[in-house]
């Protein structure tokens, strides 16, 4: 990574700036600015998120937003109400209340006097989510958005629910948000009234993994912040990035597809992360490619971004299974259209042990998973963590239905969303199923290309779920994670369908038994031929930043994840622990810039029994800690989800210290309806 110290224009930054809201809250900012953008105007570059300006995501923002203002645009990174130092309360993510206030900010940065009145929105995650649903809200000052790692579909595609299966990052998620939410502003900026403002946080706390069980169908309460329930809301232009090893890369091709306003898709191998510092690589210089955005939508610089193909990605070559990956082998192709009428589907029909292209006849073929499926599965979104990638299959495989192609005479490109119909039978009304599509080489390692789930009572709606009827015969459709990947010649495909995928999803109340029928299931794969054009798509620069700001490491960051299986219960205990590392490895850091330690860690532990699904069990444990001379802050968090047949079991535990002092603690035990999850 190149870090650049000398740009066109020389950086004034304002370290914190009070923006006011009719209602008299204020939100706090941090902005760049070119040093004479007060007598030359300059477009401004929005970014809005609940991560705390003044430390937590300061590494991050200082490097990316001082190269913006290098380059001729005012950066404005907000804390949304009632996280980091602005005012107010935090309840939920993306009320409406937080995209009121975006629209209050950017007449804000308009009327300033250093701001041209053009004003661009972006952000990764949280800060995606928002761009699309401001931009939904039409602020005539907002000329054009960039959204990383984000969804269209609250429901659908986020860390709550995949396939109407409950995701245990639900509970991981919320237990991180509610840790988040109960750090104190900085004294040194709000002043005496911090005291104030912390306890009002705390006494506000939310248990957000409650709210979120208490939603398990998509009702209004996922459709609000949805862009896809009316895209043609959206009227600037739209440019989407993602990775393949993040959680949200379907939103990507849905956005291309469906909105009607000038649009970009870009998918590398990246994990939840930055294109120019996400892993696996390769990175490439995103925020040079961010300024073409930004020159062409804001300044009216034909930079020749948009003659560029319509939707850009890592056609990803075939790797032996590893848990972590520096680099992921591949190369960059382009589709001009999107969908696009260069990508056929092939189907494949299965039959016993078999995937084949000719017409086979009907056998039933019964199956039950152990509760323990899964556990090669990784992490349901990647942050570019040692062991979260997918480890070989061949445990998981032994555990499910699988189906093999003959191996390929030839190589064999897949571009979009795969699509699996299975007729099948339960001998349960609830059950869920786990979809995966592999890359078989020829000496048996199993690589995970990409998978799918499904709550089978939602096999005709998300909004009105339905009972199975045990013995009956229903065809399903299982749609895939959309993936680029290449099967060179000698590899075998595997789909591998099974009745639990833990710890990804909640297991479904009973053991199930699933009978599938061989020659009415089969797999359509979105195959796409080379385009001799791909060679010649313009190359991506080299990653580059301005300097991130000086810490010393003050605990070097440790990272474990372990699987235990204990013999005298029949009980397997996934562990994850994660020391931080936010700070170039660091666990506990020193920022010299606001003379502050900070640090943060977690605990995840998921337990389950081979055979009982209501042996589940998820915790989570936190400890986050701000210390800056004599005041020291330190929270703990700690939540633990179980189920019965009828109801899920949420505790948590959350304390406030300050110095050794317990100065709040409050304690949830809940009980929750399953409603056919």
């Amino acid at each position: 990574m190149k870090v650049v110290t000398s740009f066109p224009h020389r950086v004034r930054e304002i370290e914190n700036c009070w923006i006011p809201m009719s209602d008299g809250c204020r939100l706090a900012a941090r902005i760049w600015l070119p040093e004479d953008a007060t007598q030359s105007p300059v477009p401004a570059i929005f970014e809005y998120i609940p991560y705390r300006k003044r430390d937590f995501t300061r590494p991050r923002d200082e490097p990316m937003h001082h190269y913006f203002a290098g380059h001729g645009y005012a950066a404005v990174r907000v804390d949304v109400r009632g996280s980091g130092d602005s005012d107010g309360l935090l309840l939920d993510e993306y009320l409406q209340q937080e995209q009121d206030d975006a629209i209050e900010v950017i007449r804000w940065i308009a009327s300033q006097p250093w701001c041209s009145g053009a004003i661009g929105m972006m952000g990764i995650s949280w800060g995606g989510f928002n761009s699309l649903q401001v931009a939904a809200l039409q602020p005539p000052e907002l000329k054009a958005i960039i959204t990383l790692c984000s969804t269209d579909d609250r429901y659908a595609d986020d860390a709550h629910y995949m396939g109407g299966c409950l995701l245990n990052e639900n509970l991981t998620w919320g237990s991180v948000l509610l840790t988040f939410n109960a750090y104190p502003p900085d004294p040194e900026l709000v002043g005496e009234r911090w005291r104030e403002m912390w306890m009002e946080r705390l006494h506000h706390a939310v248990l957000f993994p409650e709210v979120w069980l208490l939603h398990p169908r998509r009702d209004r309460y996922w459709q609000h912040g949805s862009v896809c329930e009316d895209y043609s809301r959206i009227h600037c232009p739209v440019y989407a990035i993602g990775g393949w090893a993040d959680a949200y890369s379907n939103a990507i091709p849905r956005l291309l597809k469906e909105l009607s306003v000038p649009r970009k898709g870009l998918i590398g191998p990246w994990t939840h992360s930055f294109p120019h510092e996400g892993a696996p690589g390769p990175t490439i210089g995103f925020l040079q490619e961010a300024l073409r955005w930004w020159d062409h939508w804001l300044k009216g610089i034909d930079q020749g971004i948009m003659e560029e193909p319509l939707y850009r990605v890592w056609m990803q070559e075939s790797v032996p299974p590893q848990p972590f990956y520096e680099e992921r082998p591949g190369r960059w192709v382009a589709e001009k259209l999107w969908p696009s009428p260069r990508i056929t589907p092939l189907r494949l029909m299965l039959t016993p042990n078999r995937l084949v292209e000719e017409g086979v006849a009907e056998t039933q073929l019964v199956f039950q998973s152990p509760q323990t499926t899964g556990l090669t599965a990784g992490d349901w979104c990647g942050f570019g963590a040692d062991g979260e990638m997918p480890t070989d299959q061949r445990e998981d495989d032994g555990k499910s239905l699988t189906f093999d192609s003959t191996p390929l005479d030839q190589r064999l490109e897949i571009l979009g969303a795969p699509l699996v119909t299975l007729e099948l039978a339960l001998d349960q009304p609830g059950a869920l199923i786990a979809v995966r599509l592999n890359d078989i080489a020829p000496d048996g390692a199993s690589t995970r290309v990409t998978y799918g789930l499904l709550n089978l009572t939602h096999r005709h709606s998300h909004e009105a779920p339905e009972p199975l009827k045990p013995g009956k015969r229903y065809t399903v459709q299982v749609q895939l994670n959309d993936i680029a990947h290449a099967f060179p010649p000698g590899h075998t495909l595997r789909l591998a369908v099974s009745t639990s995928y833990w710890p990804v999803a909640w297991p479904s109340p009973e053991p199930v038994h699933l009978t599938l029928f061989t020659g009415h299931s089969y797999l359509d794969l979105p195959v796409r031929p080379p385009d001799p054009q791909d060679p010649s798509l313009r190359p991506f620069e080299k990653p580059e930043k301005a300097p991130a700001p000086a810490h010393l490491t003050l605990r070097p960051a440790k990272f474990q994840r372990t699987i235990e299986r204990d013999l005298s219960t029949n009980e397997t205990l996934y562990t994850i622990f994660s020391d931080g590392g936010d700070f170039d490895g660091a666990a506990v850091a020193h920022l010299h810039a606001i003379d502050l330690d900070l640090g943060h860690t977690i605990l995840k532990r998921f337990r389950i029994g081979e055979t009982d699904p209501l042996s589940a069990r998820a915790e989570n444990e936190q400890n986050a800690l701000l210390r800056r001379g004599d005041w020291e802050i330190r929270i703990k968090a700690r939540t633990c989800l179980s189920s019965d047949q009828d109801s899920f079991h949420l505790y948590a535990d959350l304390e406030a210290y300050e110095g050794k002092t317990l100065v709040f603690s409050r304690r949830w035990e809940e009980t929750i309806p399953r409603d056919r999850v």
